[in-house]
């Protein structure tokens, strides 16, 4: 079955991955972004008959309204994703991340779909052994995660609603982010060929990109039988600790050197280890190793070298 599908920021990192994929299956997409990051990422689409864009901002309603008024199915990617970039505009963090999606989900009426995706980081450090599933106590830390928190309460007030738990999010984009973890490690390893790590012993969870943009086309396969639920999305076989991390990137990059610092902290305190095993229940299964985004990345590190590929 295909679908009338809004997806905002989509010529974000998620979007420009996400919305080629969407259009190859049948869909008609269209994207409403406001192109801060002066992207051009969806270039290649534009020649689509099913794709439509829209330049405009998801906290205005006179933009908001028509677009959903069409949509079978909303997909808010929009967002100041990242606690730095929250913590640098708090005002922005809360009126684009909270106060939008409070607007979208007032214009949607019962029947249509809301596929979102939040984040695993509002576990914080989880539990005495660092383990977390959906039903964890949610410790959030960064203004980010606390506003995620936050609207994942009022999406789940609806029926026809997914509350994706991301974790943290690597690979090759159009719309490129060096500033995520894995990405950010990688570029250090290409390019500086040494890091200094802070807390090397804290884990989190990854996944890559391109399984994003497979779980959402999953949700839609499953609807009935996955709606009103929350997932946490990632790769079960990488949940690992920061020096682990650096570990498989040296198995690509050998003269990598990571250090341990003796003194500081790392400002993001985020240390826990999630279960994936309710989305993998439902028949999702990730494609994209930890070991394969790190040899993209390095590919596409040979091509980039410079400071735009980033949110803050």
């Amino acid at each position: 079955m295909n679908f009338n599908i809004l997806v905002t920021g989509g010529a974000g990192y998620l979007g420009s991955i996400m919305v080629p994929d969407l259009l190859q299956l049948g869909h008609k997409v269209t994207v409403l972004d406001s192109f801060m990051y002066k992207q051009s990422s969806l270039n290649h689409i534009c020649h689509h008959p099913n794709f439509s864009v829209v330049r405009g901002d998801i906290r205005i309603e006179s933009v908001m309204a028509p677009l959903i008024k069409k949509a079978d199915i909303v997909i808010p990617l929009a967002a100041l994703v990242g606690a730095p970039m929250c913590s640098q505009d708090p005002v922005g963090a809360t009126t684009v991340n909270h106060d939008a999606i409070v607007l979208m989900l007032k214009l949607l009426s019962k029947q249509q779909m809301v596929l979102m995706p939040t984040t695993n980081s509002a576990y914080g450090t989880g539990d005495k052994n660092n383990f977390c599933t959906e039903e964890s106590p949610l410790n959030p830390i960064s203004i980010y995660a606390k506003e995620k928190v936050g609207i994942e309460k009022e999406l789940m007030q609806r029926e026809n609603a997914i509350s994706f738990r991301l974790a943290t999010v690597f690979g090759m984009s159009p719309r490129m982010r060096i500033d995520l973890l894995v990405n950010d490690f990688t570029y250090r390893a290409v390019h500086d060929r040494f890091v200094v790590l802070f807390e090397s012993s804290f884990k989190r969870n990854y996944v890559h990109v391109r399984d994003v943009s497979r779980v959402f086309q999953h949700a839609m396969s499953n609807f009935d039988k996955m709606k009103g639920q929350i997932y946490n999305v990632g790769l079960s076989d990488a949940n690992v600790s920061k020096r682990e991390l650096c570990e498989h990137i040296q198995k690509q990059v050998p003269d990598f050197v990571f250090l341990d610092a003796p003194v500081g902290k790392d400002p993001d305190q985020r240390n826990y280890i999630v279960s994936n095993a309710k989305i993998e229940a439902t028949g999702f299964t990730p494609m994209f190793s930890l070991d394969a985004g790190i040899s993209d990345l390095i590919k596409g590190y040979t091509m980039i070298k410079n400071t735009r590929y980033g949110n803050v």
